[in-house]
């Protein structure tokens, strides 16, 4: 049996049906723990390169954008490139702008910014990163929502956002009045990033509840 020092796999569970390859997968991280062959696993699937990799690096037109641990790439994403390629659902892009240290979304104030300069930005909120609650900062128009058991996606639009619909995940144990034209939320500081409006690269600086 050969045993070779690096094993390159390049998008070897395109062709399987979803059940199969979520099987496949766990078959390959299996084998790979076991002969600890150093592997590297080439996939246009996030979710894919997200559950099976212990680093994982990021290109775009054959250039790296990040390197890192999946969780930390996916957690601090260094442009928007990267936090819009990791995520199921995608992350929900806005265009936002700071003003006099305040972060907002059309007329909305998210949360205030220290240090942060005035300019055009956009806006990257994770699904998982919006809490609803009756007078949260961001209002968007209520489309619907998308039962997933122990899940809720909550579908809404907003002028400013950059995708087609906005979708909210929340826990099946919220309520949402589907007769209601308006949908609030506040968002989880750690589960929304700032990019620049003109190069899409990271905008840093510390963050606070408006009103706080």
């Amino acid at each position: 049996m050969k045993m070779p020092r690096i094993l390159l796999m390049d998008e070897p569970l395109s062709n399987l049906d979803a059940r199969l390859r979520l099987q496949t997968r766990e078959e390959i991280r299996r084998i790979q723990r076991e002969t600890k062959i150093t592997t590297v696993f080439v996939t246009h699937d996030q979710e894919e390169a997200m559950s099976i990799s212990d680093m994982i690096v990021v290109m775009k037109q054959g250039v790296v954008q990040q390197i890192g641990k999946p969780q930390e790439v996916y957690d601090s994403p260094v442009n928007l490139f990267v936090a819009k390629f990791l995520g199921t659902p995608p992350i929900n892009v806005f265009r936002g702008n700071i003003r006099e240290g305040v972060l907002y979304i059309g007329k909305d104030a998210l949360f205030n910014v220290k240090g942060a300069v005035s300019q055009e930005v956009y806006v990257g909120i994770r699904p998982e990163g919006f809490v609803l609650h009756p007078q949260g900062a961001l209002t968007c128009h209520l489309n619907g929502i998308e039962v997933m058991g122990r899940d809720i996606s909550v579908v809404s639009t907003n002028e400013a956002c950059e995708n087609t619909v906005i979708r909210s995940i929340i826990s099946a144990k919220n309520s949402v009045d589907t007769n209601d034209q308006t949908v609030r939320f506040n968002v989880m500081l750690d589960k929304v990033f700032v990019f620049s409006r003109e190069s899409e690269e990271r905008i840093y600086f510390e963050t606070e509840q408006t009103g706080e």
